[in-house]
């Protein structure tokens, strides 16, 4: 039985991975949403009934929204998307491409600024809020908000700023700054450098619990979505996350041996949330890619999150 940890009970929870039924592939949509007439590419996935409730995932610092959150496995009788997993548990998916990722331009200027993607971060959930409350659909819950890597800090920052617009904030494998730590100067211009595969494949750190065929196909995937990496600039607007400010349910989801969710900081993330309403919940044996490997476990924790009431 899954128990949560609330309040100051600072509790890791072990979760072990359980394959899914077989599930028919669920049809994916493209959406443009517009933030501030730039246009972001959202893709979406949705049960046939009446949705549970729905979430939005936001990618990390490298690859965008389908490697991570959609990835296909030719020849593999057991699908890798979360996405589908999640549409199998009853909800309705969303997952955006941030400036300068998959089907999403850059702006005129070329860089991505932390406070330009939290901010259309919450252009898109005001669409997605609006999109389920309308129609047939009458999802009522505000959506879920699970960011991931460096996509954590900024739902981290929206959660801050816009409270009101998530029903749940899910920080996985979340980056914690250390104290002292520096950030590195701004570039002149947009480097726009080539990615690789060795870069693609570099957070399979566990091949004991990484499913036959999903690194390969996360690297041919993350390398033709996101052949060009992305430019960020004025990271130091990180430094305004402050766990304090966190007054929504927050979910801090690790694998156990993902070198940038540092066990040493996330006791100190856990402990000053400014909730009570918080769970910290360790996938064994997983690292930075534990949604695609321990993809079983990484949902239930997930589900039962959204879910404990």
């Amino acid at each position: 039985m899954i128990r949560p940890a609330f309040a100051a009970a600072a509790a890791a929870i072990l979760l072990s991975s359980t394959p899914s039924g077989a599930q028919a592939t669920p049809i994916l949509e493209r959406r443009e949403v517009r933030a501030d007439g730039h246009p972001l590419t959202v893709w979406s996935k949705r049960p046939p009934t009446a949705a549970r409730g729905s979430i939005l995932l936001v990618h990390g610092r490298t690859w965008s929204a389908r490697p991570n959150f959609d990835l296909q496995v030719p020849g593999s009788r057991r699908s890798a998307s979360l996405m589908d997993a999640l549409v199998a548990r009853g909800y309705a998916v969303y997952a955006l491409d941030q400036r300068g990722y998959g089907g999403t331009p850059r702006d005129s200027t070329g860089w991505l600024t932390p406070e330009r993607a939290q901010r259309d971060v919450s252009t898109v959930l005001t669409w997605i809020m609006e999109r389920e409350r309308g129609g047939s659909r009458r999802t009522l819950a505000s959506p879920v908000l699970l960011g991931y890597s460096r996509g954590a800090q900024v739902a981290m920052l929206v959660a801050q700023r816009h409270p009101e617009q998530l029903s749940g904030l899910v920080l996985y494998g979340f980056p914690a700054p250390r104290p002292g730590s520096e950030l590195a100067p701004d570039p002149g211009a947009p480097p726009r450098q080539h990615t690789t595969a060795a870069a693609a494949g570099e957070d399979f750190i566990s091949p004991a619990v990484t499913p036959p065929g999903v690194k390969e196909a996360y690297v041919r995937t993350a390398t033709t979505t996101d052949s060009i990496r992305a430019d960020w600039r004025l990271e130091s607007q990180f430094a305004a996350l402050d766990p304090a400010r966190l007054h929504v349910p927050t979910l801090l989801l690790d694998g156990e041996r993902d070198p940038h969710a540092s066990a040493s900081n996330h006791p100190t993330v856990f402990a000053t949330l400014g909730t009570a309403d918080r769970w910290w919940v360790v996938l064994p044996g997983a690292d930075h890619a534990a949604h695609l490997e321990v993809q079983g476990a990484f949902v239930n924790a997930l589900v039962a999150f959204i879910e404990r009431r």
